[in-house]
Order: C-alpha cells, then sequence, then structure tokens
C-alpha cells in the first residue's frame, strides 16, 4: 500500500486515463476535491461521469495517472490498497442493493459490525441515529420490501454513513425512483452537504446541482470540459459544449442557481428520469 499526502484534497485525480478495450472512457482527468467540498458532475450519458467516481472507489481500474483517496495511492492497485480507500469512501449507487432479508437497522449495521468490529449494540445504536437522520427512525424495523423507492435509497445512504467515511460518493442517486420519490432523497442530500460532508454526486438533476454545489464540474467523452461556481456555470459557462449541453436540459434558459430542491419535478430541470450509462 502507498501512501501519498493528501494535503492538496481529500481525493486527488492526476492525468487519468481509462480505456473499456478500444474504447477511452476517461482521457487526461485531473481533479481536486477538498475537505467539505460538495463536487457535482454532470454530462450527458456516456461522458465518463459514473467510471469516474467507479474509478475514485477502486470498482474499475485505470490504466495511467494517479487516483488518491485519503493519502492512499491506487496506482499499486494492491488489495491493501482498495481496502484503505473502500474503508474512507461511502457509495449510493442508482440500484440501492440493500439486502432484502435484513431489516433497515440490520443493513445499516451489518457493515459497521463486520468491517469496524463494532458490537452490535453500538452499530445498532448509530444506525438507529442515522436512519433518525434520514427521516425513517420509524421504519428501523421494515424490511425493503415494505418501504418505497425513496425510502430505500434513504437507507442506502444512512448505510453509507454508518461507515464513518471521510468522502461520500452519489452515483445518480434518483434515476430509479419515480418522480415523487426524487425529492425526499435530494433533500436528505442536500442536508448532508449543507453539513459539511464531502461529497461528489453524479446527477443530472441540474436544480438540485446548482443548489447544493461549491462546484460544477461538466464532463463530456470522457474529458473535463469545464469546472466552477455554480452561478458562473449554469449562467455564463465559458465552453460552447457546456452552453449546448445546458440549453438542452434547462430549454436554453440559464437560471438553474436559482431553483431549489423543490422545483426538482420541473421538466425543464432535469433529465434524470432517464437511466444514465455514464
Amino acid at each position: 500500500m502507498i501512501e501519498a499526502s493528501s494535503s492538496e484534497g481529500v481525493v486527488v485525480l492526476q492525468g487519468v486515463e481509462k480505456w473499456y478495450g478500444d474504447v477511452q472512457a476517461l482521457t487526461s482527468v485531473s481533479l481536486t476535491v477538498h475537505e467539505g467540498e460538495a463536487a457535482v458532475i454532470i454530462g450527458p450519458s456516456g461522458s465518463g461521469k459514473s467510471t469516474l467516481i467507479r474509478v475514485i472507489n477502486a470498482l474499475e481500474p485505470f490504466q495511467q495517472g494517479s487516483v488518491i483517496v485519503g493519502g492512499i495511492d491506487l496506482r499499486a492497485g494492491d488489495r491493501r490498497s482498495v481496502d484503505a480507500v473502500r474503508r474512507q469512501v461511502g457509495m449510493v449507487f442508482q440500484q440501492f442493493n440493500l439486502f432484502p432479508h435484513l431489516t433497515a437497522l440490520e443493513n445499516v449495521a451489518l457493515a459497521p459490525r463486520r468491517v469496524l468490529r463494532q458490537s452490535k449494540s453500538e452499530a445498532n445504536e448509530r444506525g438507529a441515529a442515522l436512519l433518525e437522520r434520514v427521516g425513517l427512525g420509524a421504519h428501523k424495523d421494515k424490511q425493503p420490501n415494505q418501504l418505497s423507492g425513496g425510502e430505500q435509497q434513504r437507507v442506502a445512504i444512512a448505510r453509507a454513513l454508518a461507515m464513518q467515511p471521510r468522502v461520500l460518493l452519489f452515483d445518480e442517486p434518483t434515476s430509479a425512483l419515480d418522480p415523487e420519490m426524487v425529492n425526499e432523497v435530494l433533500l436528505v442530500i442536500q442536508e448532508l452537504a449543507t453539513g459539511g460532508t464531502t461529497m461528489i454526486v453524479v446527477t443530472h438533476e441540474m436544480g438540485f446541482a446548482a443548489s447544493v454545489a461549491d462546484r460544477i464540474i461538466f464532463m463530456d467523452k470522457g474529458v473535463i470540459v469545464e469546472q466552477g461556481d455554480p452561478r458562473r456555470i449554469f449562467s455564463e459557462p465559458s465552453e460552447k459544449r457546456t452552453r449546448t449541453f445546458l440549453a438542452s436540459v434547462l430549454g436554453g434558459l440559464y437560471e438553474a442557481p436559482t431553483l431549489g430542491v423543490e422545483d426538482n419535478n420541473d421538466d425543464q430541470v432535469g433529465e434524470s428520469r432517464d437511466k444514465p450509462h455514464s
């Protein structure tokens, strides 16, 4: 396991290249995410957004460049490095991936018991508190099939938080939800961002992106085209490709910075009802 200086940021990527056979998914991607920052990645489907965060969590190998998470350098690719990074990273996927035979509380408490070696009482106590935090305290004894999609995703968020991660990764956390359930999940993520949780969020919800992000990162064809303050990106993007993308998803109206989470059902705001394959 290679330890590296993380003084620059919690997550530091330099010149990352990722290939799937003859297809290049990431091209010279460099990115630094700092402690307490909410970085939101937007872009068309197939732009490499999900691949990028999967590389950060060592779910995908990369061919060139460096990825340092919490001071651990993934270039070595050894099991110890991967395990050390995953102990610092919480991941919330498009699908909820809950164990169907366990209750909400058991789903949240399982990993802390097995990985962090917490006692059953300690893991259950913290799990119950986290379920309260995401608004599901009264549902802790229900199994996933007794919960709505939005509630299951909130359990998944609590499960990620239970590992006390240094950074949270969200891969289109609302794309598998019915429209009326989107807002309840986005509100939880917004609360976490407001509380200073370090996070990288891939989303098609433009109003949410504008309201929650400290920084917007626009990707296309495996490249970071542009990044910066949300108000600038949405009102005065520098790159033509960014302007074209925002015009397509916002109907040509750069008003996203004024939109709150409650506006996410507006068809002009996002294309999140389509499941992306980044």
